[in-house]
């Protein structure tokens, strides 16, 4: 099973779960503890590979990874926990976890907040994809990794978020990064379709001002979806929760307890 902790509240009965990117780990969220920590349970996860997680990929070595089976791990901890429904936040490749939860149980996910949310992938994105699956067996992987941390995070003021991704990244082995990286391959079909099929779940997406990769589409998706919401932080690039942790906590906070059973 997957690495977690939980911080259980006296008296709410709502649940908050993390869920972080490709190559982070639940250490991204220091930020985000101490206020959720006052109005939810909340439960952080170390997806496979990753942080606390690293000694449980064994297992895996020999099969490629796809977004059901590491929504399947999350759903085996709900299942330990016996957390029937919870609220859901992601940052970046986590958002598409999410989306991926939705639809797999949507019963379970009672809401979910999107925080540097990747929706579809522009030329650019496209690009840089196919960069890396060009060079990923003949370069370091951290080299792709700096890279495409520059690329999507390259303002000074961006500098916190782009060094603690990279980071966290170091602390993956080679194997386990290609393995993620792979799922590039799934990516466009499936962002394709969960723009085209709309949700009875509640989205918030947050995203920062200069996101300017995943930005425009997100905007378009909450034009034509009901039940998807935007909230965009003034001088804040992907990764919102890091850069601007004030004003993500305040902005997700507010939203869940719109939707939970507090109010």
């Amino acid at each position: 099973m997957l690495y977690y902790k939980t911080y259980n509240h006296s008296s709410s009965k709502e649940w908050v779960v993390f869920v972080h990117g490709a190559g982070g780990s639940s250490s991204i969220w220091f930020q985000q503890l101490k206020a959720f920590r006052k109005v939810f349970n909340v439960l952080l996860i170390d997806l496979r590979g990753h942080g606390k997680s690293k000694d449980a990929l064994q297992k895996y070595y020999d099969r490629e990874y796809t977004f059901d089976d590491i929504s399947k791990d999350i759903f085996e901890v709900l299942d330990h926990l016996e957390i029937a429904r919870a609220h859901f936040i992601g940052v970046s490749l986590g958002t598409i976890i999410i989306r991926n939860l939705n639809e797999l149980q949507p019963d379970r996910v009672k809401s979910a907040i999107l925080c540097g949310a990747i929706t579809r992938l522009n030329v650019r994105s496209r690009f840089l994809v196919f960069l890396g699956n060009a060079f990923k067996r003949v370069i370091p992987y951290m080299w792709l990794y700096k890279l495409f941390a520059w690329i999507i995070m390259p303002r000074k003021r961006h500098a916190k978020a782009r060094n603690l991704f990279i980071r966290e990244a170091k602390k993956l082995y080679q194997k386990e990064f290609l393995r993620w990286f792979k799922l590039t391959h799934s990516v466009n079909p499936l962002l394709k379709y969960f723009k085209e099929k709309e949700t009875e779940t509640p989205m918030l997406y947050v995203m920062g001002e200069e996101d300017y990769m995943f930005l425009p589409p997100v905007e378009q998706i909450v034009k034509e979806h009901k039940q998807a919401f935007l909230q965009v932080i003034e001088q804040c690039g992907h990764v919102c929760n890091v850069e601007k942790p004030t004003e993500f906590n305040n902005v997700s906070i507010g939203f869940l307890k719109k939707q939970s059973d507090m109010i």
